[in-house]
């Protein structure tokens, strides 16, 4: 399984590594044409302003609406969870407006309120490490999407059908299950 990883911002390198631990073949995408070679696509943490204008500036934002629309697999992570949701609070437009939720950007804060935490995470056995970064929020859910992790009752991780998102970053630990979880979702998806 070819699992790609949209390389405009963020931890890249990180994800690669932990997509291959987790069985995959990771794929680094620069290119709109290279998402045809994939089975699923993770949009790395960042800033997901400039994530967007990058998305517009380079075609992706219809090219992964088609990608979503082959019912191929999508993963935000941080900011890429900003960049699914169909809805940003405080702003008009969304980016790709995929995935059925509300969001909030740097919902826990600044950078000096970052934090690591232990997550359970609905279908990995035992806790995950998360790390969040000036992470977002997701406020609300639509029907059909399965909230996955909470924490202190608020929603860090969920998912709808081949969309997944989650507030943290998984890629910075070296637990790759979060990854392990999203091949699962690809292989599903085949």
């Amino acid at each position: 399984m070819k699992i790609g990883v949209l390389a405009l911002q963020g931890a890249v390198a990180e994800h690669i590594k932990l997509i291959e631990q987790a069985g995959g073949e990771g794929v680094i995408i620069k290119r709109t044409e290279q998402l045809q070679d994939i089975d699923g696509i993770i949009i790395p943490g960042g800033e997901s302003t400039t994530i967007g204008k990058l998305m517009r500036t380079y075609g992706f934002i219809n090219a992964l609406r088609e990608f979503s629309q082959q019912g191929k697999p999508l993963f935000g992570t941080c900011a890429g969870l900003i960049v699914l949701a169909k809805e940003i609070s405080g702003q008009d437009d969304a980016h790709l407006g995929l995935m059925d939720i509300r969001v909030a950007r740097n919902a826990f804060g600044r950078q000096r309120e970052s934090f690591e935490t232990n997550l359970d995470v609905k279908g990995i056995d035992t806790d995950v490490r998360a790390v969040f970064i000036r992470a977002p929020l997701i406020e609300e859910v639509g029907e059909g999407v399965d909230v996955l992790s909470t924490y202190n009752g608020q929603i860090v991780a969920a998912r709808q059908g081949h969309l997944l998102a989650a507030s943290f970053h998984p890629e910075l630990t070296d637990d790759e299950r979060m990854h392990a979880y999203f091949l699962d979702m690809v292989r599903e998806s085949r």
